[in-house]
């Protein structure tokens, strides 16, 4: 016996009942495929592996970022390409990462990948004067937007079971929300043990362990015969990208009325707007307007964006709060992460990949968002005299739960339903709207929490009753005002995905024939 979609369709009958699974759930339905490929969990063994050094790399670098300025002379007004070199090159790319992914083979662009995000990190570590430094970190950001959206795509045509997929991207998930906070502890760890240039070289040995394992477990086609590269699409929409993450890094020290930034935020909008009408009649466009036009796909990466503001003033306001205002040191101050990326791995790959086969997405993400909110709500009753365990324990354990819980669904159901050949471009969208959410996020928070601060100590600096606390109330009123406006972000992110992550029946991902 067979039941009928409405499009007139059968499906195949299955000995369940209706009352089973929610209709929000068949976001995931598997279709019939292909026998599994015996090594598949350890191809995810490597794909985590890459994933967890792009993740942290947006991070590990932060707490070795003084030392690394002191030995290498540079200016404080240079320090910050540190940073932005590899969020720019990073964010501006990724598109065009994920096409030449889907155009050349993801596992040939996922071996190239790893291996000159080794060699660069490498080079960055011997750094000898800051334009080197600058440069290897760019080269990083390259090579790290032509591995992440491999690997996810990869990781999207390699598991097709329901059961087995939500498992494989619970891990992917965990290392996606976890990765940054797994930086700050090793960068802590490294910094104050070994010196600042391991924060670079420690990337060299996970590569060199992924790329052994590539040849050996990962499967995929060679490549797209008679694909082109869309030139002008690459163009336009690298160059919109690079130019409004570049507007929000440049929006912190320079101000948002600033004519630079303005221009730079101009010219990002324009470009991409530019980018999305020649989409529309590119012969092979490098985004397909299909892949985002999908109401489902389109609400999780909406959700993936919001989340991603609202989370990522946690890292730069809490690193602050614990090294400035309590007085720990690098390696302390990355270990008082751990927790919130332990309740990231258990919300993932425990709670929400067990969850998934049964349960509708957006009832996941619009619980993360909830539970996000609510520890950062915990975070902005903090003082100067507060302690970690009572006070700052319990929200990071919430914050992590929250992600873990968002950042998994969120990664299976915005690469559902995409064909093979497109699957590694709707992989670097939702890359791509992760890496613009946290440069909007750090800049717009950061905004909000110095601004705060400024006017607090303004009216207080006088004031017999504060004395010589009036700068770190300052601080950590600054840091509270952000966390409220971080809430909410985190609240509309679970409206968003509760009214648009609605029953839908894409199929999953297309496999391929092995290269």
């Amino acid at each position: 016996m067979s039941k009928k979609r409405p499009g007139g369709e059968s499906l195949p009958s299955t000995p369940s009942t209706a009352t089973d699974r929610s209709p929000d759930c068949e976001v995931l339905a598997a279709t019939p495929a292909p026998a599994p490929d015996p090594k598949r969990w350890w191809a995810l063994a490597v794909i985590a592996l890459a994933q967890l050094m792009v993740i942290l790399d947006g991070t590990i670098v932060n707490i070795a970022l003084p030392s690394a300025q002191r030995a290498l002379g540079m200016s404080d007004a240079d320090r910050q390409w540190v940073i932005t070199a590899y969020t720019l090159a990073f964010g501006g790319l990724l598109l065009l990462g994920g096409r030449i992914a889907d155009l050349v083979g993801r596992k040939r662009t996922f071996v190239i990948g790893l291996a000159g995000f080794a060699a660069a990190s490498a080079l960055g570590g011997a750094a000898a004067g800051p334009g080197t430094l600058f440069a290897a970190r760019a080269l990083q950001g390259a090579f790290a937007a032509i591995l992440a959206p491999s690997a996810l795509s990869l990781l999207t045509t390699t598991f097709t079971d329901t059961r087995e997929r939500a498992r494989a991207f619970g891990v992917y998930g965990a290392l996606a929300g976890g990765g940054s906070a797994i930086g700050l502890i090793l960068g802590g760890l490294l910094t104050e043990y070994l010196n600042w240039r391991w924060s670079l070289y420690v990337n060299v040995p996970i590569a060199l362990a992924a790329l052994l394992g590539a040849p050996a477990f990962l499967r995929d086609r060679s490549g797209r015969r008679g694909g082109h590269l869309d030139v002008p699409g690459a163009l336009l929409g690298s160059g919109g990208l690079v130019a409004l993450v570049y507007g929000f890094s440049e929006a912190e020290p320079r101000g948002w009325t600033s004519p630079s930034v303005l221009t730079l935020l101009a010219a990002g909008v324009i470009l991409l707007a530019a980018f999305v009408w020649w989409q529309s009649r590119a012969a092979s466009p490098l985004l397909p307007l299909r892949i985002v036009k999908d109401r489902v796909r389109a609400g999780s990466l909406a959700t993936m964006g919001l989340a991603t503001i609202g989370m990522f003033g946690v890292f730069l306001f809490l690193t602050y709060y614990l090294q400035v205002v309590l007085g720990y040191p690098p390696v302390r101050t990355g270990l008082a992460f751990m927790p919130m990326s332990v309740g990231i791995v258990i919300g993932a790959t425990q709670i929400a990949a067990r969850l998934l086969p049964r349960t509708a997405p957006r009832i996941l993400m619009s619980s993360g968002m909830v539970l996000a909110a609510v520890g950062m709500v915990l975070l902005s009753s903090l003082t100067v005299r507060a302690e970690y365990v009572p006070h700052v324990l319990p929200a990071l354990l919430l914050l992590g739960l929250g992600m873990g819980l968002t950042f998994m669904p969120v990664y299976a159901t915005a690469t559902a339903g995409v064909p093979a050949q497109d699957a590694g471009v709707a992989s670097a969208a939702v890359s791509t709207v992760q890496q613009v959410g946290a440069s909007l996020g750090t800049v717009l928070l950061n905004t909000i929490a110095t601004g705060a601060t400024s006017r607090y100590v303004h009216s207080h600096l006088h004031d017999p009753g504060h004395g010589g606390t009036a700068l770190d109330e300052g601080m950590v009123h600054g840091f509270s005002v952000a966390y409220w406006c971080s809430a909410g972000v985190l609240l509309l992110a679970a409206l968003v995905a509760g009214l648009t992550v609605r029953p839908k029946t894409p199929k999953h991902a297309g496999t391929d024939a092995p290269a």
